[in-house]
């Protein structure tokens, strides 16, 4: 990595406020029943409440609330906010005042089962939700009689399509976030895709370049590699095969075994395992090649043209194309060049 690409993918070691992780996800739903057979059912959430109008799931060791939730709509399905934990109220009252030095609004809202919460969009039309607390559950860690499906552990990051990666990069290194890894045009400094950590794994937030913005997908780690092939067995058992998006297979970037999901509204959902620590802060970023395949898959089929191109829109965000534009490896372009 030169000089150059140091200075300009340098996090703040002292940011403005502290945050921990990535949290939540709020989605919307057409049918919250069934929503709850598909995540519970086939993937394996547990249930943590359900309203007339709100379905709110964890992972099995996730002592907090919720790391998803489901809003009843009639409109088409959209992603409302993701969320972010902080460490303490006094954190989100920092945050506020950051973002108003900004210019960017923030607002103060009530939010059922969470503490203090804000809600603000980050520099490229994200819309987040902050807060320090959620109302505490017992883990389910050890209740191994409730492992079904692909057995979910936590919530382990959020990806956004954006039309600018770079951007969104220095919005969250200001905020201390890392970068563990990314991918550049060859030879070049262009920023194409960005992953960004708090927690010491390789992301809590990961920016990839396109039409944006949109929520791509919520990425929820899982024990082992049995527990990725065992909910695709569920999924063909129980008649959702074709929810199978994308995998099994290996990414280059993170080094995660991985398996992509559509729900029954469209939302992208990963399990995965198999990624490592970037505790240190003397890790050094790893750089792809735009034009290395490896970095989308190290083995197993390239993705279908549908994974690059659909994904969860955010509420009245205009979508504006990207700076950097180029044409994936579909599965669809793969298979054409085969015969």
């Amino acid at each position: 990595m030169s000089d150059h690409a140091s200075n300009r993918f340098a996090a703040a070691l002292n940011p403005p406020f502290n945050i921990t992780r990535a949290s939540h996800a709020v989605l919307t739903s057409r049918d919250l029943d069934a929503t709850r057979v598909f995540y519970c059912d086939v993937l394996g959430f547990e249930v943590s409440a359900q309203e007339t109008d709100a379905l709110y799931l964890r992972g099995l060791e996730e002592r907090g609330h919720h790391s998803l939730v489901f809003r009843k709509t009639s409109a088409p399905p959209i992603c409302e906010r993701v969320g972010l934990r902080v460490f303490t109220d006094d954190d989100l009252r920092k945050a506020a005042d950051y973002f108003a030095s900004l210019g960017l609004p923030a607002a103060w809202v009530q939010v059922p089962h969470q503490g203090l919460t804000l809600h603000v969009d980050d520099n490229v039309g994200t819309p987040l939700e902050l807060c320090a607390v959620m109302d505490d559950l017992p883990s389910n860690l050890q209740r191994f009689e409730r492992y079904r499906g692909g057995a979910p552990m936590r919530l382990d990051h959020f990806q956004v399509i954006t039309y600018d990666v770079q951007k969104a990069a220095d919005f969250y290194l200001a905020l201390g976030f890392r970068l563990t890894e990314y991918t550049a045009t060859d030879g070049k400094d262009d920023l194409w895709g960005a992953w960004l950590q708090r927690k010491g794994n390789p992301q809590d937030v990961v920016f990839a370049n396109g039409k944006g913005p949109r929520l791509h997908h919520c990425g929820f780690a899982v024990s082992e590699v049995h527990d990725i092939i065992h909910a695709a067995d569920v999924a063909g058992a129980l008649g959702f095969a074709s929810k199978l998006e994308r995998g099994p297979g290996r990414h280059g970037i993170g080094n995660a075994l991985f398996v992509y999901f559509r729900d029954p509204d469209g939302h992208r959902i990963e399990l995965f395992t198999g990624h490592y620590h970037a505790i240190d802060i003397d890790h050094t970023p790893l750089r792809w090649d735009l034009s290395d395949t490896r970095r989308s898959q190290l083995w197993g089929m390239p993705a279908q043209a549908r994974w690059f191109n659909e994904a969860s829109e955010f509420p009245g965000k205009a979508l504006r194309d990207p700076t950097l534009t180029a044409e994936a490896v579909t599965l669809e372009k793969f298979l054409a060049s085969q015969f």
